[in-house]
C-alpha cells in the first residue's frame, strides 16, 4: 500500500477571509477573483500563512520512453524523447532559457529512457527499466516497476531544496496519459487523445485495444501498471512527497495532470496544492482539469513544452507573493 494519509486537507476558512479582505484593500488588484488574487489565495492556504515566502524553485523534468509509441508513430517520433533530452541538457530548449533568466533551477529525471546519457550535473538516473512496455499487447510495467518508480519519485522529492516545485515531462507520454484519462474518468479514449491527420485511425485503434485488453483494471495504481509510464509512475510519488511537504506544485500540461490525477486518487486533498499552468484544447486536457475540478492559469497552452508552460506560471506566482507582502506591510 502507498501511505497517503498524511496528506490532509489543509483549507482554512479564516486564513481565506483574512487574505481576500487584505487583497480587497489594495487598489487595483482586482481582488481574489483575478488571476494573482488567486494564486495569492492558493499559496496562502498551501503554507497556511497570510505571508507565504517562495524558497529556491526547481524545475523538474521527467522522461522516460513508452512501448505503446512503436505503433502509434513514425520512427523520427518514437525517437523524440532523446532529442529533446539532449536539447534540454544542452540548455538549448525555451524552457531552458526561460528558467535560467528567471533563476529556477533545472533537473532533468531520467525514469526509463532506452537511451544512455553522459554524466550531467542536471541529469538524475533513477530509471528501472529501458522504456515501458507495449500496453496494448501485455501490462506497460511490473507491480514492481511501477512501485519502485513511484518511490523513487518520492525520495527525490525529499533531497530537492526549496518549497517550489515545477513539473515537466518530455517524451512521447500523451497516449499514455489519454489512457489513463480515459480508464479513470470514463471520457472516450478519442475524446482523450489529441491526433493528427496522419494516422488517426490507426492510433485509436491502438489505444482502444490497449483499453480493452485491461478492460477490468480500475484502481488507480494498477491502471497506472497496465496502462502508464515509467515518467508518470515517478511524478507520482513526486507529487505526493509535495504535497506531504507543503510545497507549491505547479502543473505543466497533459501528462503532468496524468500524474497528478492518479495521486489524487489516492490523497485527493493534494489538488489544494497544485497549481495547474493551463488546459489545453488539442486533447482532452482542459476537460480533465473541469472534471479535477482545477482551474488553469491560461486558457491554452503558451508553449509546446509541458516543462516550458510551468516555467511561464512562476512570474504570476512571484507577483502574488508580492501582493500578499505588500497586504501584510500595509496592515
Amino acid at each position: 500500500m502507498i501511505a497517503t494519509d498524511d496528506i490532509p486537507r489543509r483549507y482554512d476558512p479564516a486564513l481565506a477571509e483574512r487574505v481576500r479582505h487584505g487583497i480587497g484593500q489594495m487598489p487595483g488588484s482586482g481582488g481574489v477573483h483575478s488571476c494573482v488574487g488567486f494564486l495569492a489565495q492558493k499559496l496562502a492556504q498551501i503554507q497556511g500563512s497570510a505571508r507565504p515566502q517562495l524558497e529556491k524553485p526547481q524545475l523538474v523534468v521527467f522522461a522516460a520512453d513508452h512501448g505503446i509509441v512503436a505503433r502509434t508513430a513514425s520512427v523520427y517520433q518514437a525517437d523524440v524523447a532523446t532529442l529533446r533530452v539532449r536539447n534540454i541538457l544542452a540548455g538549448n530548449t525555451v524552457a531552458s532559457m526561460f528558467a535560467r533568466r528567471n533563476g529556477l533551477a533545472l533537473t532533468l529525471i531520467d525514469c526509463g529512457l532506452r537511451a544512455d546519457f553522459e554524466p550531467h550535473l542536471q541529469l538524475v538516473r533513477i530509471k528501472m527499466a529501458r522504456g515501458t512496455l507495449d500496453s496494448s499487447r501485455g501490462a506497460a510495467m511490473t507491480v514492481g516497476q511501477c512501485r519502485a518508480a513511484i518511490e523513487r519519485g518520492t525520495r527525490l522529492v525529499t533531497r530537492l531544496p526549496g518549497n517550489v516545485l515545477l513539473l515537466g515531462e518530455t517524451g512521447m507520454g500523451n497516449e499514455a496519459a489519454a489512457l489513463l484519462m480515459s480508464r479513470l474518468t470514463g471520457v472516450p479514449v478519442a475524446d482523450c487523445a489529441g491526433f493528427g491527420n496522419v494516422g488517426q485511425a490507426r492510433e485509436l485503434a491502438v489505444l482502444q485495444g490497449a483499453l480493452d485488453l485491461h478492460v477490468g483494471i480500475s484502481n488507480p495504481v494498477a491502471a497506472l501498471t497496465a496502462l502508464g509510464g515509467l515518467e508518470i509512475a515517478a511524478l507520482v510519488g513526486a507529487v505526493l512527497q509535495a504535497a506531504r511537504q507543503r510545497r507549491v506544485i505547479v502543473v505543466g500540461g497533459f501528462v503532468t495532470t496524468a500524474a497528478v490525477a492518479v495521486a489524487a486518487k489516492l490523497a485527493p486533498a493534494l489538488l489544494e496544492c497544485c497549481v495547474f499552468s493551463h488546459g489545453s484544447q488539442a486533447n482532452g486536457h482542459a476537460r480533465w482539469l473541469q472534471l479535477l475540478g482545477a482551474e488553469p492559469l491560461f486558457d491554452a497552452a503558451v508553449c509546446t513544452s509541458e516543462s516550458c508552460n510551468a516555467v511561464l506560471a512562476w512570474p504570476l506566482l512571484k507577483s502574488a507573493e508580492q501582493l500578499l507582502s505588500a497586504v501584510a506591510e500595509a496592515q
